[in-house]
């Protein structure tokens, strides 16, 4: 096994606070958001974890792990518009929380690959990227992901912004 580069080190402890804050905030009332401190963390390590994975992904040009990177930022710079420039607008309210909630699922996705890959050093959990079984622990993600986007929709339509000036949010 190939030891971590300095940028790689940075990267994965980045990337553990994205995380860290992220299932923090997500489990707030109102979800990952840049209006509070869990939030901000979430949003700032996110984005420094996906610009540094791109100085590490060195696979031979482009590939899976840069489109997800890519996807990554799109998601959360749409969460962001979202959440920052139109506050009251009742789609923003949807949007921002759960393209957040999308970004915290996609970083699972290259964290536990990464990290069952390579652990136990010596005899990793998985044989690579393509083993079955890890194929399976993503899907079982993806299902606990949707599985919480849909309590996280019931709880923000409890939630929702009260109208202002007679403009109807529905």
């Amino acid at each position: 096994m190939a030891s971590l580069s300095t940028l790689g080190l940075i990267h994965t402890a980045i990337s553990v606070v994205a995380l860290v804050s992220g299932f923090i905030a997500v489990a707030k009332p109102r979800g990952i958001s840049w209006g509070d401190r869990e939030g901000r963390i979430y949003i700032i390590a996110t984005l420094l974890t996906c610009l540094t994975a791109f100085g590490i992904f060195q696979h031979g040009g482009l590939n899976k792990a840069h489109a997800l990177g890519v996807v990554t930022l799109l998601v959360l710079a749409g969460a962001y518009v979202a959440d920052r420039r139109v506050p009251s607008s009742a789609w923003a309210h949807y949007v921002a929380p759960l393209g957040y909630t999308t970004t915290l699922f996609l970083h699972l996705i290259p964290g536990v690959t990464e990290t069952f890959t390579r652990i136990p050093v010596g005899s990793p959990v998985f044989n690579g990227p393509e083993d079955p079984a890890l194929q399976q622990l993503i899907g079982g993600l993806f299902g606990a992901y949707l599985v919480g986007v849909a309590l996280q929709v019931r709880q923000l339509r409890r939630n929702k912004p009260v109208a202002k000036q007679g403009v109807s949010i529905a």
